[in-house]
């Protein structure tokens, strides 16, 4: 079903997969994580909903990226 979508409906629809693996790690973020690995391949993608590991890491990773930013954004203030 997902290889037969559009490339857009594909996204969508890894991203209601993905949203409520993410929310259960980081309800605040959750949102926001998701749209940062909707970025990804979707191969990849696929991967991360297969192997709960390879999420979790990529979601850590994410919420490092956004805490760096904004303690970036805080320091310039």
């Amino acid at each position: 079903m997902l290889a037969a979508a559009p490339l857009m409906e594909q996204k969508q629809l890894l991203g209601e997969r993905l949203y409520p693996l993410i929310y259960a790690l980081h309800p605040g973020l959750a949102g926001k994580i998701t749209g940062m690995l909707l970025e990804i391949d979707n191969s990849e993608l696929l991967h991360m909903l297969e192997s709960p590991e390879s999420l979790h890491a990529k979601v850590e990773e994410a919420v490092a990226v956004l805490h760096a930013h904004q303690a970036k954004e805080m320091a310039s203030k």
